[in-house]
């Protein structure tokens, strides 16, 4: 079972062009910002994929965790047995509970339930574990490998890279410049024997690595707007999102000049591409203006204001 999404298919002024294929068994995560996610929502709905995993659809307040997925159970005809769905969506320990009195996370954990018994030919879900709990996101993530035994095609749309990258077996990020895929591998133990006879020599390949649970998430050192050391750590900051390196600034820095990245502070690697202002705040104290979302600032220290005044030609 496939299905696609083409963004011809809806007039929209804000989305790109691009088309893309949703199949089994790879779950896909779509990272975005809000706006362009609900132009994705209407191109969904537009293609006839209408049903939405968006917690909009409501439920029985005056009813129990366990009366509203025995009312959904008996509705769509679910073969699984009601105490299996209860203990598979981790509902088992409040299913007396009224759900007017249920917390955010048990919420969401009776809608996983219920679209999972709808049993459809494929799933869209938008922000499916945002503010939800340990458990939840737990939960959800089990949902995803049942759906994958059904052979179901799974789209989730989200506004967290981190979400996308822990949820999606591929991901992309849709931004004015197009739809693009997120390079990233799994982790696998290596034989070093092997690794040593079959290890490709590249010289002139180099990207940024980071880790998301299992996953090692590749970065073009251009997407980066800067590297940051906190408490001994190194972290990756692209558009607000941090993420946490192996690597310290140290030992990233001397590849990194090649790609216009600048020293500007003991704990800071900054992408001088991504440079919109230098601010003078005092005598001696001065910060740069990154070109991103947030607008974010960061410290120049005072003994590199004349390397950097120098780089861009200010003197």
């Amino acid at each position: 079972m496939t299905f696609k999404l083409d963004s011809s298919e809806v007039k929209s002024d804000m989305l790109p062009a691009f088309s893309i294929s949703v199949d089994y068994p790879n779950i896909t995560t779509i990272y975005s910002d809000t706006d362009f996610q609900t132009e994705l929502i209407k191109l969904c709905q537009k293609s006839n994929y209408s049903m939405i995993f968006d917690q909009r659809e409501g439920l029985y307040e005056r009813l129990s965790v366990e009366g509203n997925v025995a009312f959904y159970h008996k509705w769509f005809g679910c073969k699984t047995p009601l105490p299996e769905i209860l203990v598979e969506f981790k509902l088992h320990n409040c299913a007396k509970k009224p759900v007017r009195k249920c917390t955010l996370s048990e919420i969401r954990r009776i809608y996983y339930a219920k679209y999972y018994m709808m049993n459809k030919k494929w799933s869209i879900f938008r922000e499916p574990i945002q503010g939800v709990d340990v458990l939840t996101v737990h939960t959800f993530i089990n949902m995803l490998h049942l759906l994958k035994k059904k052979k179901m095609p799974v789209l989730i749309l989200i506004t967290n890279l981190e979400h996308a990258l822990l949820l999606g077996d591929i991901a992309y990020r849709l931004q004015e410049k197009g739809l693009h895929q997120i390079e990233m591998e799994m982790e696998e133990k290596k034989d070093p024997e092997i690794e040593a006879s079959t290890s490709p020599s590249i010289t002139n390949l180099f990207k940024i690595s980071a880790k998301v649970g299992d996953k090692v998430i590749l970065f073009d050192p251009p997407e980066i707007d800067y590297i940051e050391s906190q408490d001994g750590k190194s972290h990756i900051v692209i558009d607000n999102e941090s993420f946490t390196m192996d690597a310290t600034l140290a030992e990233v820095e001397k590849k990194l000049v090649v790609y216009g990245f600048f020293r500007c502070h003991r704990s800071y690697i900054v992408n001088l591409q991504k440079v919109r202002e230098i601010i003078t705040w005092s005598k001696n104290t001065y910060s740069l203006r990154i070109d991103n979302k947030s607008q974010a600032t960061i410290p120049l220290s005072r003994t590199k204001i004349q390397d950097i005044q120098k780089i861009f030609s200010l003197k």
